[in-house]
């Protein structure tokens, strides 16, 4: 029998280990020079002119959320397909999530079921959008910035399965997905089945200099070490024994806000640092992986697979997931197991979740994420399954097709 094969997976080279063991034996565990160094390569990687790393995708979602300065009650949109960090992270807040319904063809948030919500009530309802590029589908962030901006809203992308994707917006350029132009911000996910592999992690990246700031800042308690931002003046009184008047002393730091230990730690950059290095190689292959798929699902009419809709308008699809739809889904995931191919489900339609149905969402709310959710299978999807990997994954599920 084929040995397992998971949906997905990191790639360990002996160039990451290098790089970690680097830092293990160097003066830094956590906040050391390879996090500013991961953080600076990556937002040149995106195309942001900022990117602030923390501890997961997760933090990097209630940072996100904190910093566009989400308050108890506002309302913000986001899909039910999604993990359901998407939507907690307005949680942690207080703040209230809003879902809408998907596009029954690419899986993602549909703007025109937002939009008919915005329609529906009046303006200032709500305050923000999470758009999620799930499984690696670039949403047309333009579309979403020019419908946010009618009604004064934020935009958070969560493009944790997108590093690497693109559309072409109107204007013939190419925007790279979290790149900042039509997002406020956008956040990045380095868990071991990701793109880049950290171990944990997460980035944030932004255009906007005041967000920037502020997401340093909120990653770390909400201290600052920066004198320029300093205004604590009874750290500078006199009669304070070893203080100067007007002075602040090397050893101070001011806590501003309410703030977070998110930070990630200086080995794990190393290796997020290392992965990034091959990030184009791992898209490739990723994409190689994708089309071998779509050869041989596309012509199959018990096999539905994500169609991509800007073909015409140019796009990168990166690939984190390679989903199919089929009629029976749960004798195909058991099947699929029986033969050691691990296949996962992405998502349970979070508006669903037993926590979410506390907060008045019900079954029917959502049709098409609930169609979706009924017949939705991620297959075997990494830079290291092989081609006769593959090959076994695309025959079994051939197999259980024709005996059905």
């Amino acid at each position: 029998m084929m040995k397992p094969i998971p949906y997905g997976k990191q790639e360990i080279t002996a160039s990451d280990i290098q790089a970690v063991t680097s830092v293990l034996t160097s003066d830094y565990l956590t906040q050391g020079p390879n996090i500013k160094a991961f953080e600076d390569a990556f937002a040149a990687y995106i195309g942001a002119r900022y990117a602030v790393a923390v501890s997961n995708g997760t933090a990097a979602l209630h940072l996100a959320a904190m910093a566009v300065d989400v308050k108890p009650g506002d309302k913000v949109i986001t899909t039910p397909i999604t993990f359901a960090a998407s939507a907690n992270c307005v949680r942690y807040c207080g703040g209230e999530v809003v879902f809408a319904d998907i596009d029954p063809n690419t899986y993602l948030l549909d703007i025109n079921k937002v939009r008919a919500l915005l329609e529906q009530h009046p303006q200032n309802t709500f305050k923000g959008i999470i758009p999620v590029d799930f499984a690696g589908y670039p949403v047309d962030m333009e579309a979403f910035r020019k419908l946010a901006d009618e009604y004064g809203l934020w935009i958070i992308e969560d493009a944790c399965h997108a590093p690497g994707a693109w559309f072409t917006d109107s204007k013939g350029v190419k925007q790279i997905a979290g790149n900042g132009v039509y997002a406020d911000l956008a956040i990045y996910s380095f868990h071991p089945v990701k793109h880049i592999a950290a171990g944990e992690g997460g980035m944030i990246t932004t255009n906007d200099e005041k967000l920037y700031k502020k997401l340093l800042t909120l990653r770390t308690h909400g201290i600052t070490r920066n004198q320029d931002d300093f205004s604590n003046t009874l750290a500078v009184a006199a009669g304070i024994p070893g203080l100067e008047t007007g002075a602040f002393p090397g050893w101070y730091m001011e806590m501003q806000d309410l703030g977070f230990n998110y930070r990630l730690t200086d080995f794990q950059a190393a290796l997020g640092l290392s992965q990034l290095q091959r990030a184009d190689e791992g898209l490739a292959r990723r994409i190689a992986i994708a089309r071998a798929y779509d050869e041989a699902f596309q012509h199959n009419s018990n096999v539905e697979i994500q169609q991509l809709q800007l073909k015409s308008r140019g796009f990168e699809h990166a690939y984190h997931l390679y989903v199919i739809k089929v009629a029976d889904r749960l004798g195909l995931y058991n099947y699929l197991r029986e033969n050691n191919i691990y296949a996962q489900v992405h998502y349970f339609p979070t508006h669903l979740m037993p926590y979410y149905r506390e907060q008045g969402w019900n079954p029917g709310d959502f049709p098409l994420a609930e169609a979706y959710y009924g017949q939705c299978l991620s297959l075997p999807m990494y830079p290291a399954l092989t081609t006769a990997e593959q090959q076994f994954v695309i025959d079994k599920i051939n197999q259980f097709l024709i005996s059905r």
